[in-house]
């Protein structure tokens, strides 16, 4: 599967010292290092279930992550990143019965419509987009290979037989979300889990493979016809695409539990190694006081703001205003002031004026290396900015340094 194009890069001046990358690691709540001093790093990125189009939520958790790739850049290192498409899942079948469409068709039309987006926001494209349609094999090997560890059963309830997934096959199994078993339970329940259906050894045991049902689309393999489930296909493409131990898991903080939980659990079973080294969640986007979901309606498509005319750096700059961890609402009032900032920011580089060029790419770079701190590196552009209007000056270098900055390291093109 292809991804979207990307502007290249630009360089910058290499200092002779940078700070450590560091980030929350979710399962440990501590700073802890991302990727390595030299060579590649690798990280995982979980990616859209292609039937609706890219909302705030969605550009939310690609920008963020997209700063850990410009950072990995910046540094000097390879980077070695994965995203998957759900291209086949319970959510797409149902919208696109609903709307009348093949489900392939629907699939492609909106992954294409999210290149649309992420190329427009200037998300760097990962080095594999990987579809879960195309990677059948690798998810039949990988359940094949957990069953004969019989960390793997079937779920037989006399017309099919599922797979499931064994979590007490998992020595640390809860180690990523550290909830209680109701807290689990009840959590799974919520985002696509079955802790109630009988036959089960436990109720957070997790579908692999699920049986053909009539209608629906199917694979045949070693497993009987059917399709997989959910979390499985993740496993199998980041343990095929960057091995076991890689750099960095990350997504939306709604799927540290169960999806994360469990692709790190299948990890460790078929591997018996780490699945990844850190795991790194972005925070949630409300709408009026509920967080933005499919399931509610009130949601705020990429597309639609940039049909009817924003900026997408515009866009990227409300966005990267609060801090990947935060929780947050969206309202068109801060679309509002990240367009009066772009334009100041703009304003700012195209004068032939700068004050403290260098030391605006010190702090910038600064701000990211401490988890990722747009918001400070934002403030660090804005205060020269806001001096190179206000003060005339001979440093024609100043502008197109912070402009590369910019660009380089935030993503935003002035």
């Amino acid at each position: 599967m292809q991804a979207w194009s990307s502007r290249p890069m630009p360089s910058l001046p290499q200092p002779s010292a940078i700070p450590p990358l560091q980030a929350i690691d979710t399962a440990t709540q501590q700073l802890v290092p991302l990727g390595p001093d030299t060579g590649t790093a690798r990280m995982y990125v979980c990616g859209i279930t292609p039937y609706d189009a890219t909302h705030i939520g969605h550009a939310n958790t690609y920008i963020a992550f997209d700063l850990l790739h410009r950072v990995w850049h910046d540094r000097g290192l390879e980077v070695n990143y994965v995203q998957n498409v759900t291209d086949i899942d319970d959510p797409l079948l149902e919208r696109a019965a609903d709307n009348g469409i093949d489900w392939a068709e629907l699939a492609e039309q909106e992954t294409q419509l999210f290149r649309e987006d992420m190329a427009a926001l200037n998300v760097l494209p990962p080095q594999h987009y990987v579809g879960a349609v195309e990677s059948m094999p690798l998810i039949v090997d990988l359940i094949d290979q957990l069953r004969r560890r019989q960390a793997v059963y079937p779920v037989d309830d006399s017309e099919f037989e599922d797979l499931y997934f064994a979590q007490a096959s998992d020595s640390e199994f809860g180690s990523l979300a550290h909830l209680s078993e109701d807290e689990a339970i009840a959590i799974f329940a919520e985002r696509g889990g079955d802790p109630d259906r009988l036959g089960k050894k436990a109720p957070l045991d997790c579908l692999v493979w699920r049986h053909a049902r009539a209608g629906e689309p199917r694979w045949e393999s070693m497993l009987g016809a059917g399709r997989p489930g959910w979390h499985i296909e993740c496993t199998a493409i980041a343990l095929d695409r960057l091995g076991a131990g890689f750099d960095v898991q990350a997504g939306g903080s709604d799927l540290i539990f169960p999806h994360h939980e469990m692709c790190a659990a299948q990890g460790r079973v078929a591997t018996d190694q780490p699945f990844a080294k850190a795991y790194v969640h972005s925070g949630m986007v409300g709408l009026n006081g509920e967080k933005m979901s499919k399931s509610k309606g009130n949601l705020v498509f990429v597309s639609a703001l940039r049909a009817s005319g924003v900026d997408p750096m515009a866009i990227r700059l409300a966005l990267l205003a609060h801090h990947y961890r935060e929780d947050w609402d969206w309202t068109d009032e801060m679309l509002g002031s990240a367009q009066l900032r772009l334009n100041r920011w703009r304003e700012a580089v195209r004068l032939d004026a700068g004050l403290n060029a260098d030391e605006v790419l010190v702090q910038v770079r600064a701000a990211l290396a401490n988890d990722l701190d747009a918001p400070t590196a934002l403030a660090a552009v804005d205060a020269w900015a806001g001096a190179s209007v206000a003060i005339d000056s001979d440093d024609v270098e100043g502008p197109a340094l912070v402009a590369r900055a910019c660009e380089a390291l935030l993503g935003v093109t002035l």
